[in-house]
């Protein structure tokens, strides 16, 4: 048999066989969602201080990502190391604080010579652990079962299903208190300004759009030949049409512009009143500009008008200035 083909049938073999572990491993974990999950819900929901979570070695990159999740998801959380903590950081724990310790075994020597002092403090203590009878799991408020029926390492050794179900549960954990705390997309993108949705959520029709001398706008008694020259300068592919007060009457665009060539109408003699799209699709500058793109796909068109609430002219926005800001 070919040396390098039954390689790496064994090696897809066993990537199947870790993936088939850890899920099992965390199915498993739905069965054990109960009262005292609840009971660390309502732990951390009563906080009126931060959430420190903490483990060693893998269970403490586990930590850290649940910190993370948390944080980004309504719940303030940060990690501390708790070797570091026996040095000077349990400073940073008050008694308003929770504190999330993970452990698999449940007998981390750093964890348990920091838990006397948590407790002394007054902050309560929540264990993530795999075994409940471990020193770690009795001394807590409350304890949150995460053992597993065997790592997916061959030898046993390397934490793998047990990580997997220690991130699960914390995920499980944040993605509960966020219902509780009904925080929602909005709230999301205030804790991710850089993100996508954070451009999409937060990034307002006034932020983008053209205002001032930027806005291409024509009297309504104007000649088609000044309605483009207005486009040229302004360069947005339209121009607004208004009467004497600034209130939108109408809009000519590069597409009337097509539909008047077609006609052979004479640019010098034809006022542009007469051509222009009336009723044109505007928005208001407090608008999402995320609802701008939206009216812009659902009609056709690529322009934007944006009109105060006595419809007068105010700004304008065009495709190329959604792409450009991100939000599409």
């Amino acid at each position: 048999m070919n040396k390098a083909l039954s390689v790496t049938t064994r090696a897809l073999d066993l990537a199947r066989e870790v993936l088939s572990i850890e899920a099992a491993a965390v199915r498993a974990l739905t069965q054990r969602i109960d009262e005292t999950f609840l009971h660390a819900l309502n732990i951390i929901l009563s906080c009126e201080g931060r959430v420190i979570v903490s483990g060693m070695g893998k269970s403490g990159h586990i930590a850290r990502k649940i910190a993370s999740t948390l944080s980004s998801t309504g719940t303030p959380a940060y990690f501390v190391h708790p070797a570091e903590a026996s040095h000077g950081d349990l400073g940073m724990i008050t008694s308003e604080d929770v504190f999330i310790a993970l452990s698999y075994s449940g007998e981390s020597q750093e964890l348990l010579t920091i838990v006397p002092v948590i407790k002394r403090q007054g902050a309560r203590l929540i264990s993530l652990t795999g075994n409940p009878q471990s020193s770690l799991a009795q001394a807590s408020d409350a304890h949150l079962d995460a053992a597993v029926d065997k790592e997916a390492c061959p030898m046993g050794l390397a934490p793998t299903a047990s990580t997997t179900a220690a991130l699960a549960l914390g995920d499980a954990l944040a993605v509960a208190l966020l219902d509780a705390k009904g925080f929602g997309e909005e709230d999301f993108a205030r804790s991710h300004p850089g993100g996508n949705l954070g451009r999409r959520l937060l990034t307002h029709v006034r932020d983008i759009m053209h205002t001032g001398a930027g806005v291409p706008f024509v009297r309504d008694e104007a000649l088609l030949s000044e309605a483009l020259l207005e486009i040229s300068r302004k360069r947005l592919g339209m121009t607004a049409i208004v009467d004497d007060a600034q209130r939108v009457l109408g809009i000519y665009t590069d597409g009337d512009l097509r539909r008047t060539l077609e006609k052979r109408l004479d640019f010098t003699t034809t006022p542009v009143n007469t051509v222009m799209s009336r009723n044109p699709r505007t928005i208001g500058p407090d608008n999402l500009a995320a609802e701008a793109v939206q009216l812009m796909e659902q009609h056709k068109i690529s322009q934007m008008l944006v009109v105060d609430a006595g419809n007068k002219l105010i700004g304008a926005l065009n495709m190329h200035d959604l792409l450009r800001a991100k939000v599409i």
